[in-house]
């Protein structure tokens, strides 16, 4: 029997269909916990992710290495979902009876949520597409190495998973908002995140006589400082061109200067445009600002991610999927990330959007991602699936 919203939304209701998958799908997030895998290794995730799709009657495909790919209905596309899958390498410190059984490898940015939130969403739509057939295919892609750069989303782009397909929508798991409600911003909600690293060489010498060498450790120091603020004032600061450096080293004497010296950090930008603009510039101040001081200079840009940029129509899709299921106040807005996340290259070939999901328990510690101990309120499974799954039937309405 179909639950519908309201009169003038007839999408049928996702959270009915939900309750007979739940306990299961808390059973599959847990094993992905206690057994992640990291980017491009994730065979046995890989292996469950197939065996449970294929236990619902489904014929996922394997994608080249890992990752899986899945079509749910039969038509024209009418979106994609993504859900990544690979772990970090961090010791897990949750103390869950669960938790890494693989020492020094977690799911400390809740993939294991991500692709169980996935996983859910395709088992709710293969369910009403045996009950009433949806009209189009929704198309689920669970992606590999989304914690390497430049990201494992290219090597799924260069095997077809964008063919056909309209727009893509993905969440991410965000410790900082309560279970029960989701982030979403329109425009540029992550930063571009490229790596840089320089070395400068020189002769060496001794500390009392720096005019007759090159003093590398004062010509790193003026880079650390002038780069970054050059860059500023080169490029739009609306852009949000930020350059932190992470890694300085030089030298073992306290009277020689030494003959190499190197530095490393990452620029993050949030304008796509801009994020090209200071790459081309970053070569040209570098140089400029260390010539007075006669070094060598080698810089490696290794251009990491653009920023996740998100359309407005996908972004009102997903909103009005979350208030539908989760309640009117079910949408915040959500601050802007610096952190890097490679949803960012399928958004640069179609329109899409991605979410923030509420882990935090209401009342609960608050965690940060990236760290050993981040816990999940499991909650966030069923609000995950919902918004998914509601998206996508909302996007097939929308064909």
């Amino acid at each position: 029997m179909r639950n519908y919203t309201t009169e003038a939304d007839p999408t049928p209701l996702v959270g009915p269909r939900l309750d007979h998958l739940l306990p299961d799908l808390i059973a599959f997030r847990r094993d992905l916990h206690a057994h992640p895998e990291l980017s491009f290794q994730e065979f046995r995730t890989t292996d469950r992710i197939v065996a449970r799709l294929e236990a619902a009657g489904l014929k996922p495909q394997r994608l080249e290495g890992t990752g899986v790919v899945v079509d749910i209905g039969e038509g024209p596309i009418a979106t994609a979902l993504r859900g990544d899958i690979d772990a970090l390498p961090i010791i897990e410190e949750t103390g869950l009876p669960f938790a890494s059984l693989n020492h020094g490898v977690t799911h400390a940015c809740g993939h294991d949520v991500h692709t169980t939130c996935a996983l859910g969403a395709a088992l709710v739509l293969a369910d009403t597409h045996r009950e009433e057939p949806l009209g189009a295919t929704v198309r689920i892609v669970f992606q590999p190495a989304e914690e390497t750069m430049p990201g494992g989303a290219l090597a799924c782009i260069d095997q077809g998973v964008l063919s056909g397909v309209p727009r893509i929508m993905a969440l991410h798991c965000d410790p900082r908002i309560e279970v029960g409600r989701i982030g979403t911003r329109i425009g540029s909600i992550t930063s571009a995140s490229d790596t840089i690293r320089i070395e400068l060489v020189g002769r060496g010498g001794h500390t009392s006589r720096p005019h007759l060498t090159e003093d590398l450790v004062f010509a790193l120091s003026q880079i650390a400082i002038n780069v970054p603020a050059v860059l500023s004032r080169r490029v739009d600061v609306r852009s949000g061109v930020s350059m932190v450096w992470g890694q300085i080293a030089a030298g073992a004497a306290p009277n020689a200067i030494p003959a190499v010296g190197h530095m490393s950090g990452t620029m993050r930008c949030l304008d796509r445009e801009a994020w090209h603009s200071a790459g081309e510039l970053l070569d040209e101040v570098v140089q400029q600002v260390a010539a007075p001081y006669g070094v060598d200079v080698r810089l490696e840009h290794t251009r990491g991610v653009p920023p996740v940029v998100n359309s407005e129509h996908e972004t009102a899709l997903i909103e009005a999927a979350a208030r539908a299921e989760l309640g009117e106040d079910a949408v915040v807005l959500t601050p802007q990330s610096m952190g890097g996340e490679d949803f960012a290259w399928f958004l640069a070939e179609i329109p899409g959007s991605m979410f923030r999901l509420g882990i935090r328990t209401p009342g609960g510690e608050e965690y940060d991602l990236h760290r050993g101990d981040l816990i999940a309120d499991e909650g966030a499974i069923a609000c995950g699936v919902r918004v998914l799954a509601a998206a996508a039937l909302r996007s097939i309405r929308d064909l």
